[in-house]
């Protein structure tokens, strides 16, 4: 690997982007913080191919639109690693997120490795190389950029461009790889990055409790605290916090003198965003509210149930173990359950689960197949 470049300026930037502009994949990360922002702010953008690294600093340049030009091309593959956060930071800077993507960590049980692994576990257990952890909580809006905090920075992009073919190599010898191609197509949903205004109450612990207008007015003041957030680039906590909108929903104040009767409300928060919150429950409090059963709720499973769940997750472990991958991404608990539970489009029962695990399941539920015991070993019949 050559030496690292960061890259601080335009002209710096436009000969980065003219080297890797053949490249046929890139591995990727950035850094970012969003403390004191609703959108997570980029500080850094770190890419890599087998023979460059390079350190963009987005704080120095006023765009960096030639490498974006590059990373949104959808005939180039984007290595990241646990990529969520990385694609909802291109999501912010371009209404979308890059095509054509491979993500280590959702990769890594399809050989072998833990479910949900981290990038340093799955380096060591991949290459053999045990890297610091000393700067994940480091201040990455500090410039000069220390040379140790830059190294760790890089040090995120090369080993993931030395992963990268190791295991798209393996998943090809296995005829694996073209397994998760729905899993990165389900990446660039825009829902994942953006909830719809409509949704954004039910991340609200607790609000599908509330009955009538109170519902009414829990929604209508997520759905304003949203967007309120969003234009002012706020962290939506600032506005008003979970616990305290939902005492707001309770009471339903009509007035900003009753307003300041509710537990957590500042005074600068009342004369600020004070009329406006009273606004939002006088014109919610006797609407019909989005019925409270949309949301998931947990139901526990009969004895019986619990019971067959533990049948399938045996015969789960046992087609993962003749296949040599985690058990936990070929048959995720959760599916297994909603299977039990009657639905029939529950993950386990899809594309390439389907194919594998589907079929053997279904005997079970239908009789037609059982487990049994022969000389110390599980097998079905």
């Amino acid at each position: 690997m050559s030496k690292i470049h960061f890259v601080d300026t335009p002209e710096k930037l436009e000969q980065f982007a003219s080297s890797i502009r053949a490249a046929s994949w890139l591995a990727l990360d950035t850094e970012f913080l969003r403390e004191k922002t609703y959108r997570p702010e980029l500080c850094l953008l770190q890419i890599a191919t087998p023979d460059l690294v390079a350190c963009i600093d987005p704080l120095a340049l006023e765009s960096i639109d030639p490498v974006l030009d590059i990373l949104y091309k959808p005939d180039i593959i984007k290595v990241l690693h646990a990529a969520g956060q990385d694609l909802e930071i291109f999501y912010w800077l371009r209404g979308e997120v890059p095509f054509n993507l491979f993500d280590t960590q959702v990769a890594a049980p399809l050989l072998g490795h833990q479910e949900q692994i981290g990038y340093a576990n799955l380096v060591n257990e991949v290459l053999g190389v045990s890297l610091s952890k000393s700067h994940s909580r480091a201040d990455w809006t500090r410039r000069p950029l220390p040379s140790q905090q830059a190294q760790y920075a890089a040090d995120d992009v090369i080993y993931l461009a030395r992963m990268y073919p190791i295991m798209r190599d393996k998943l090809q010898q296995l005829n694996r790889l073209h397994w998760l191609d729905s899993e990165w197509e389900n990446m660039t949903n825009p829902d994942l990055y953006e909830k719809p205004l409509e949704d954004i109450w039910k991340r609200l612990r607790g609000a599908d409790k509330l009955k009538g207008g109170r519902l009414a007015v829990a929604q209508q003041l997520a759905r304003w605290r949203e967007v309120t957030a969003r234009e002012r680039n706020l962290p939506r906590s600032w506005l008003l916090k979970d616990d305290i909108l939902l005492d707001i929903a309770k009471q339903i104040p009509l007035s900003t003198a009753e307003l300041k009767h509710i537990r957590g409300l500042n005074d600068g928060m009342i004369k600020h965003h004070g009329a406006a919150i009273i606004e939002q429950i006088k014109e919610s409090k006797d609407a019909t509210p989005s019925p409270a059963d949309q949301t998931k709720r947990k139901v526990k499973l009969t004895p019986d149930q619990d019971a067959t769940l533990d049948i399938l997750t045996a015969i789960a472990k046992l087609h993962a173990r003749d296949l040599e991958i985690n058990p936990s991404i070929l048959a995720p608990r959760k599916s297994i359950e909603a299977l039990i539970k009657g639905e029939k489009d529950t993950a386990v029962m899809q594309g390439w689960r389907g194919q594998l695990i589907g079929p053997a399941l279904q005997a079970v539920l239908a009789g037609e197949s059982s487990l049994k015991i022969c000389d110390g070993s599980v097998v079905v019949s």
